[in-house]
């Protein structure tokens, strides 16, 4: 089954611009896949504003938010595997959601989209659970 946080995270940036609000996330920067400017990281943590005015080229995917966008006035790409998001919300009033760990989330993210055509996927082994 898919994870809801790339859908949820989607849901709460579109309802944070609908209310004319500045969307930002926290990052947990230490994941593996997670490429930002490490300078301004704090904590193990960085808060990233993603509003349209302040990014450029926004992609919110299942696997991947990428963007690019200015930092002490040098242009930076950043990656972050959305398993990385543990909040989004609107740095008005605070309002959104905090993501809490998801199982399987020690999995390595997906590389990050490219131009090429997708691979095909590799398949994973079967997991059973007992059901009472």
């Amino acid at each position: 089954m898919t994870s809801t946080r790339p859908y949820l995270i989607r849901a709460l940036y579109e309802w944070i611009e609908d209310n004319n609000l500045t969307p930002h996330i926290l990052v947990d920067a230490e994941q593996p896949g997670v490429t930002v400017p490490k300078q301004h990281v704090r904590e193990g943590q960085i808060i990233l504003n993603i509003d349209p005015a302040a990014v450029h080229n926004l992609r919110m995917g299942n696997d991947w938010i990428e963007f690019s966008a200015r930092f002490s006035g040098a242009s930076r790409s950043v990656q972050i595997p959305v398993a990385a998001v543990l909040a989004i919300y609107a740095r008005e009033n605070g309002h959104g959601m905090a993501f809490g760990e998801e199982k399987g989330s020690d999995d390595e993210p997906p590389p990050p989209p490219s131009d090429q055509p997708p691979a095909k996927p590799p398949r994973r082994k079967p997991v059973l659970k007992i059901v009472k």
